[in-house]
């Protein structure tokens, strides 16, 4: 009895969770959270109610462990841009992605954090400000990334570090929507050329 208990306290899990939180990630990225039923994501997922309770929590939980493979994955664009060695490079590198990852050939057009919570009921707030927090954190981090251009010379000592990082994200956060909507892949990145043309300049 006691080596039968063993084992089954041992067993492992029937299923892969790294591609179970991706068919669920589609799920959230194509319907948003609100429109994500919990049927939804299990049948997407291959697993039980009771198997995601065990494995990823209910699904709020579920949603930010999502949020975080999103990060790293299809969003992992941001933090390679960030490293890029002046801030034109990092502005460029961050539109390029996201225009690339909005673009993405059998993927859903768009961007998981925009989508995401959209509509969102006051039942589920959590993911909205899941969603909030993380888009206010990346302006944060991208101003501070400008903060360290102006300092070094890369920028304009009249550079607004914050502003212009709003400004950027503004834009990284708006190109998904123009996706979503329909356009292609050359007409985004037309959008960042542009950009691109009014760049600050050092004089």
């Amino acid at each position: 009895m006691g080596g039968s208990r063993s084992t089954v306290i041992g067993r492992p899990r029937g299923f892969d969770t790294d591609e179970a939180l991706e068919r669920a990630m589609r799920v959230f990225w194509e319907q948003g959270y609100e429109g994500s039923s919990l049927t939804d994501l299990t049948g997407a997922m291959g697993i039980t109610k009771t198997s995601m309770y065990a494995a990823f929590g209910n699904k709020e939980q579920l949603f930010r462990k999502v949020l975080q493979r999103y990060a790293d994955g299809p969003a992992g664009y941001f933090d390679d841009a960030l490293e890029q060695p002046t801030a034109r490079a990092a502005t460029e590198a961050l539109l390029r992605g996201a225009v690339r990852t909005s673009t993405l050939p059998g993927k859903f057009a768009g961007c998981l954090t925009i989508q995401g919570a959209l509509p969102a009921c006051d039942g589920n707030r959590p993911a909205h400000d899941a969603l909030v927090q993380f888009r206010n954190e990346a302006v944060e981090r991208l101003e501070q990334r400008f903060r360290r251009a102006v300092d070094s010379g890369d920028l304009p000592g009249d550079a607004a570090p914050r502003r212009l990082a709003r400004y950027v994200m503004a834009l990284a956060f708006g190109i998904p929507v123009h996706a979503a909507n329909g356009l292609g892949r050359a007409e985004l990145d037309e959008i960042v050329d542009q950009v691109m043309i009014s760049w600050p300049r050092v004089s």
